[in-house]
Parts: structure tokens; C-alpha cells; sequence
């Protein structure tokens, strides 16, 4: 009896133990399908949302595709309107005929057949014909294509970009409207440069706004027609942005000007009143010359809105190359050679050309590093994985995205392909420094307009964090290779000593962020000047402390 319960005990525990963890598998199951389904939906959502603003040449392609598909459409309806054609021209004849003597006509069998036959069969031809959309096949590709069109934000981010080439360049409105830049002839409309004000007008940049509505305003008195704007439009933006920047007698006479166009427009009738009030009490308080006067008149703002950045001014000028000029003293201390990096094995038959660039900080660039081969290769690599570059975030330490970085970047591993190996190989061999420890190589590609305005590479004191996920330490050098030349524009700058250091297709620039000691070296600061035409390509190789620290002595002094 003992065992007969034993043995029932033991199945009914068995079948516990297989029910309970096929639940449990179930669970699993389900679980993990959840998490992985719910892992697609993120990718797929993250996917979308990734801003696709510099993929400017499958735009290019995009467009052409669509364009050939339109040449289609066309070409399609031309052929269905010369078909009813030709059938009207035929029917016109034989009407003109039929009509002269009805009765005769029809009295002949033929004809008489002939016209129920078109009247029963020939003239539903004609409307199937004439109902036939022939657009399908332009709207299927239009709308494939449309998922990858820019949206509002990618159009407003180009006009940003073009109105930052106009300030940091200092571009005159009109040479921009009529193309007047080095490269290829491109003309902006009414309808652009009215696009470009009022994308400067939702800033509350009513310095852009009058720049671009006056240069849509004097295309259109010269008599180029537009599509989406008139004059009285054009002049009520412009009276508006210029009484912001406190020219009340500019801003009344663009007033009178509009409403001789428009006598009823409600708005500008109300500025005239309230700009002539104004500016009597100006004149009144100027004429009075009290000591108090002046706070009666509304402050002038004329010019560019504030800026963040404190020494805006010195970068844009060393962008347009008229930085700090060295003594002739110090310039004839730097040099170009043949360097072999202390015999290196690598260099001793072929040394690769060094040349100083500046000398405090050291600024050197090396020139034939790598070949138009591997140039190539790495941008094959990396234009699939294109993303808008990121920054450390001192707060948080992790990447982010910046307004003042405006480029697509990618980062290459050493082990996904010999070309990517050698040139990290190729950059220890010359620097001498330990690359196992440096991130990975960062590809980096500014279209016009793209820059990363003054930085540092290395983390603060007030930053401690920036690099700790790494493991590493600090940044102690930067190594930027150059892949491409640039047309105009995109020099690399040095903000505090005013060095500036233009891009040279296969050509390197180095220079160590920290000094012997491990501080920063703050002379360092650099940026990325926006490019004006042309196409910008870089990698950069951050080197870190780790595993240096028999190959760059460290020093208690900040030179060693």
C-alpha cells in the first residue's frame, strides 16, 4: 500500500514539476518576445527619427529619379490629348460633311451604320480614354519617395546654415541672391529669400528679417515675378523688423510705402498711428535734451541678435583668414622636414614630411599619410552609418547633440577592415603614442554650412566625468586627418593664439591637448569653420593618457 502512494505521489509530483516549468518556459517565452518586439519597435522609431538633413547626394539622386518619372507622366498625357485629338480633328471633318445635307448623308447605309457604331462604341472609347489617370504611376514613386523628403526642420536648418555662412563670411544679401559665390552660379527668388526672412522672423532675428525681405523686395521692384509673395507682404515684415531694431523713422516710411498699395490694411494703419506717436515723443525728448530723455526712446538694437559665444568675433575672423599674424621672428623658427620619428623602423627609407604649422601650442601636419585609395575606402565605411555628430555632455557625461556641431559622423573599429587598422597603425608609428587605448577613428563629414564652433577636446576640472566611461583618462593628443579639399571655407581654427589650419586632402594635423604635467593646455581651444562651398570630409583619432606613460614622459612642469 506504501509503495502504491508513493509511486502516485511521485507522478503527481512529476507532472507538478513538468506543468510548472512549462509555464514558467511560457512566461519566458512570451517575456523575451515582448522585450524583442519591443526592441524592433524602438529601433524602428529611432530609425525614422534620425535626421537625415546631410545625405544631400541620395537627395540629388531622389530628385532625379523623380524628375525622370514626371518627364514620364508628361510624355504619357501627350500622348492620351494627341489620341483626342486626332479623333476630334477626324469627327470635326466628318461632321462638317454630315451636317451639310443630313439627309442625304444618312440616306447612305454606310454612314447611317458608321454613326451608331461611334454613337454606341467609339464615343465610350473616348471616355474611358478621356478618364484614364495617367498619374498613377508618378504619384506610386512620388509617394516611395516622399518618407525620405527633408521636413520643416531640415528647411529651416539649411537657412540657419546660409544665414551663419552670411555672418561668418560677412556675404553681402544680394552676391548671395545672384550666386556671386566661388564655385558653381545658383540664384535665389523672390519667393527664396522671402523664405529665408521669415525663417529668421520665427527667431525673433529681425536682423536676417530685414536683410532678406529688403533683398525680396528690391528683386521684386527690379520686376522678377513671384509666386508666393507681393510687395505689401514683403514691406509689412520689413517695417515690423526694422522698428524692432529701433529706426522708427525707417520703419514709418516702409509703413506709408505699404499702405499706398493697400489703403485698408488694418495692421499697417494701426503702426502708422502708433510709429508717428512714437517718434513725435522721440523728437519731443531730443528737442527738450533732458537728462532722462533718452529712456522714452526705444532702445536700438541695430545689428546681429546676442550671442552666446564670447569670442564669435575672433573665430569668424580667423575663418576668413584675418587672424593674428606671426611676428616674422617666430616664423622663421618654423619649418618643413623629412621625419623618421627617431629612426623608426617604418621611416627610416621613407620618412613622411612634416611641417609646423604653429609653435605654441605645437602644431604639426603631416603631408601624404594616406592615399586617395584608402581615403575612399574609409568614407565607404563609414557613409552607411552617417549620423549627426555628438558632443561629450560635461553635466551627464554621456554623447548628445549640439547646435554648435553641425556635421554627420561615424566611428570606424580597427578589426572591420585592414584600411582602418593600417592608418591607426600608421598614426602610433609617427606620433609614437599608444593607440590601443585611443577611441575609435571618428569620421566626420561637414556639408555647406556644417562647423563645430570653439571647443576643447580634452575634459576639464569641471568636467570630470567626460571620459570616465572609457577607462582611459584624458584626451592627451588629437590627430585630424583631412580627406577632402574644400572649395571655401572650413579652416580649422585655434580661437585663444589665432592659428588657423586649412584642410589639405591626405594631409594630418596634430598637436597635444595636455601639457607634460597632465594639465590642459588651454590654448588649445579650436573649431571648425562652417564650409562655404564644397564638401567636407575629416577623421579625427583622440589619443588618451593610458599606456603612455613610458612613450611621453610626465613632468611637473607643464613643458617637459
Amino acid at each position: 500500500m506504501f509503495i502504491f502512494y508513493f509511486i502516485i505521489y511521485f507522478c503527481f509530483f512529476i507532472l507538478f514539476f513538468i506543468v510548472f516549468y512549462f509555464i514558467y518556459f511560457l512566461l519566458f517565452f512570451f517575456i523575451y518576445l515582448f522585450i524583442f518586439n519591443l526592441f524592433l519597435a524602438a529601433w524602428f522609431i529611432i530609425s525614422l527619427c534620425v535626421n537625415f538633413t546631410s545625405q544631400m547626394t541620395d537627395l540629388l539622386f531622389t530628385e532625379k529619379d523623380l524628375v525622370t518619372s514626371l518627364k514620364d507622366y508628361i510624355k504619357a498625357e501627350e500622348s492620351k490629348l494627341e489620341q483626342i485629338k486626332k479623333w476630334a480633328e477626324r469627327l470635326d471633318v466628318l461632321s462638317v460633311t454630315a451636317t451639310q445635307d443630313p439627309e442625304g448623308f444618312l440616306g447612305h447605309p454606310v454612314n447611317a451604320f458608321k454613326l451608331m457604331k461611334r454613337l454606341n462604341t467609339e464615343w465610350g472609347e473616348l471616355e474611358s480614354l478621356v478618364l484614364t489617370d495617367m498619374s498613377d504611376g508618378f504619384i506610386s514613386n512620388l509617394t516611395i519617395q516622399r518618407q525620405h523628403f527633408p521636413n520643416d526642420d531640415d528647411q529651416t536648418g539649411a537657412a540657419k546654415a546660409l544665414m551663419r555662412l552670411q555672418d561668418t563670411y560677412q556675404l553681402d544679401t544680394k552676391d548671395i541672391s545672384t550666386g556671386e559665390l566661388p564655385g558653381e552660379t545658383s540664384s535665389l527668388t523672390v519667393d527664396d529669400c522671402y523664405d529665408l526672412g521669415r525663417v529668421a522672423y520665427s527667431e525673433a532675428d529681425y536682423y536676417h528679417t530685414e536683410l532678406w525681405m529688403a533683398q525680396a523686395l528690391q528683386q521684386l521692384d527690379q520686376g522678377e515675378e513671384a509666386a508666393a509673395v507681393d510687395a505689401v507682404t514683403l514691406l509689412d515684415y520689413l517695417s515690423y523688423s526694422i522698428y524692432q531694431q529701433g529706426e522708427l523713422e525707417r520703419a514709418l516710411a516702409h509703413t506709408k510705402r505699404l499702405l499706398s498699395l493697400d489703403p485698408d490694411h488694418q495692421r499697417a494703419n494701426g503702426n502708422l498711428k502708433y510709429f508717428e506717436y512714437q517718434l513725435s515723443k522721440q523728437k519731443k525728448a531730443e528737442g527738450e535734451k533732458t537728462q532722462d530723455g533718452g529712456r522714452e526712446r526705444r532702445s536700438t538694437s541695430k545689428g546681429r541678435p546676442a550671442d552666446y559665444l564670447p569670442e564669435r568675433k575672433k573665430y569668424e575672423q580667423l575663418c576668413r583668414g584675418e587672424g593674428i599674424k606671426m611676428t616674422p621672428l617666430r616664423a622663421s623658427r618654423l619649418f618643413c622636414r623629412y621625419y623618421d620619428n627617431n629612426r623608426h623602423p617604418m621611416f627610416v627609407i621613407g620618412p613622411v614630411k612634416e611641417e609646423d604649422e604653429w609653435d605654441r601650442p605645437r602644431i604639426v601636419r603631416y603631408h601624404s599619410i594616406v592615399s586617395d585609395k584608402e581615403i575612399e575606402k574609409v568614407k565607404e565605411l563609414a557613409k552607411p552609418r552617417l549620423r549627426r555628430a555628438t558632443v561629450h555632455d560635461p553635466q551627464t557625461g554621456k554623447l548628445t547633440t549640439a547646435h554648435y556641431r553641425v556635421s554627420k559622423s561615424a566611428w570606424l573599429a580597427a578589426y572591420e577592415h585592414p584600411v582602418v587598422d593600417k592608418i591607426n597603425q600608421r598614426i602610433q608609428d609617427i606620433t609614437g603614442l599608444d593607440v590601443s587605448t585611443a577611441e575609435e577613428l571618428q569620421v566626420a563629414n561637414y556639408g555647406v554650412g556644417g562647423q563645430y564652433e570653439p571647443h576643447f577636446d580634452f575634459g576639464r576640472k569641471d568636467e570630470p566625468d567626460a571620459f570616465k566611461e572609457l577607462g582611459t583618462g584624458n584626451r592627451i593628443a588629437t590627430w585630424l586627418l583631412y580627406m577632402s579639399d574644400v572649395a571655401s571655407g572650413g579652416a580649422t581654427v585655434f580661437t585663444d593664439v589665432g592659428a588657423a589650419v586649412w584642410p589639405k586632402k591626405g594631409t594630418a594635423v596634430f598637436w597635444y591637448n595636455l601639457h607634460a604635467n597632465g594639465e590642459g593646455d588651454y590654448r588649445t581651444r579650436h573649431a571648425a569653420c562652417p564650409v562655404l562651398v564644397g564638401n567636407k570630409w575629416v577623421s579625427n583619432k583622440w589619443i588618451h593618457e593610458r599606456g603612455q606613460e613610458f612613450r611621453r614622459r610626465c613632468s611637473l612642469e607643464e613643458a617637459a
